[in-house]
């Protein structure tokens, strides 16, 4: 590995975020990410804090410099299992992918920290923490890694579904998102479990 990772107790850090639990379309994404030592942590802040520029910029630095994962679970699965397990399941797979693009990663020298009341099924000793997003840099990271990355995945669903405004709204239950699912009905990417 390039860059010395930031390490708490001789423990290697992984910060856990997502993004989408509160959307009626489309899917939660979540990210994993270890710093480096040497990461310009004062770039970073919880994404809902910052601008969409410094969100992009932050998340080049990130991708650049860091250990990271990211992983999305789609709204027919939200409707299968609940926003809570879907959050969850994305997380355990954004650690994996974290792995799979870190093979000299130790699970022994790896912890935990999750924004939020509960902590994913990683192998990995994890605790959680409400308001973790503004206070770790490292669950910063992943919650700006997911916010991008699904930010970037509603763009996209625009570009198929435009009478949905998903551009404008990225799913969440805006006003003019609940008028035109009762007009014209759900999208296919609609959260079906979810009041619309």
């Amino acid at each position: 590995m390039k860059t010395t990772l930031f390490r708490d107790s001789k423990m290697l850090t992984v910060g856990f975020d997502e993004a989408g639990r509160g959307p009626l379309a489309g899917p939660v994404s979540a990210a994993a990410v270890i710093l480096p030592e040497d990461f310009p942590v004062e770039i970073l802040n919880d994404s809902k804090k910052l601008s969409e520029k410094k969100r992009l910029l932050a998340e080049t630095i990130i991708k650049e410099k860091a250990c990271w994962g990211l992983a999305f679970v789609d709204h027919k699965k939200i409707d299968e299992i609940n926003i809570l397990e879907a959050s969850m399941l994305a997380m355990k797979l954004a650690f994996e992918d974290m792995l799979k693009k870190n093979p000299d990663l130790k699970l022994n020298e790896i912890s935990g920290i999750t924004d939020g009341t509960r902590c994913p099924d990683v192998p990995v000793e994890c605790r959680c923490e409400p308001k973790a997003d503004g206070k770790y840099p490292c669950v910063m990271a992943a919650s700006i890694l997911a916010k991008t990355a699904r930010d970037r995945l509603m763009l996209e669903m625009d570009k198929k579904y435009p009478d949905y405004g998903y551009a404008k709204h990225k799913g969440y239950p805006t006003k003019a998102h609940r008028e035109i699912c009762h007009k014209i009905g759900p999208s296919p990417i609609q959260r079906l479990s979810f009041k619309y």
